[in-house]
């Protein structure tokens, strides 16, 4: 083993394009490559926990908010374990600190990973896009679509809004100009760079909870 494994995580809403962009690096990316995002996490979570870490911003769940900042804890854990014994990591998730209370789990995750490797990207895409998306999506996936009344429900207003607090990135992809393997292309490029630190999660892992607001 040559040395700890690359981490990206990308951060965005739902529907933004996030496990596209995974499925893009796990498929055009060299050496291998991991797969840890929110999906995957949600099929080790007992079902009377679910969304788990998927909660939505507004305080929907108060009573399964405590589990919450465990849940993103051991997950960070595992994405650290597994750069440590030379695997590559992608992780596709959704970042906010919107519920009944903070839980400034974003900075307890930077932490974590601390002396690792990671790119964060900030993967944005237009509510309209996003709304059409919901729409498209299977039966049964729980995406909130608009309507004549309510054309952007606050579901998905409030992911627009809190996904990208502090909005404190090494890269931005929009999925509305940019393919999936486009976005890859964009983050090979932005790892090849070597550009010095600090990188996004070491800045992140110096804030303290009053500046993430």
């Amino acid at each position: 083993m040559s040395g700890p494994g690359q981490i990206i995580i990308l951060n965005g809403a739902p529907r933004s394009g996030k496990s596209s962009i995974v499925q893009a690096v796990l498929e055009s990316f060299e050496g291998l490559w991991m797969n840890l995002g929110v999906d995957i996490y949600e099929q080790v979570t007992p079902l009377r926990c679910r969304p788990g870490i998927g909660l939505r911003p507004g305080g929907e769940r108060p009573d399964l908010e405590g589990l919450v900042p465990r849940f993103y804890a051991a997950l960070y854990e595992s994405i650290a374990a597994h750069s440590r014994v030379g695997l590559n990591i992608v992780a596709d998730l959704g970042h906010h600190d919107s519920y009944s209370q903070p839980l400034d789990c974003l900075v307890d995750c930077a932490r974590r990973l601390a002396g690792l490797p990671v790119l964060f990207v900030g993967v944005r895409c237009p509510v309209e896009i996003i709304l059409q998306r919901h729409a498209a999506s299977p039966a049964g996936r729980g995406y909130v679509t608009g309507s004549p009344d309510d054309p952007v429900p606050l579901a998905v207003r409030l992911w627009q809004e809190e996904v990208h607090r502090p909005g404190v990135y090494d890269l931005e992809v929009d999925t509305s100009l940019l393919t999936p393997a486009q976005c890859a292309d964009a983050i090979r490029r932005r790892l090849r760079q070597n550009v010095e630190p600090p990188t996004a999660f070491e800045r992140l892992s110096a804030f303290s909870a009053n500046k993430l607001s």
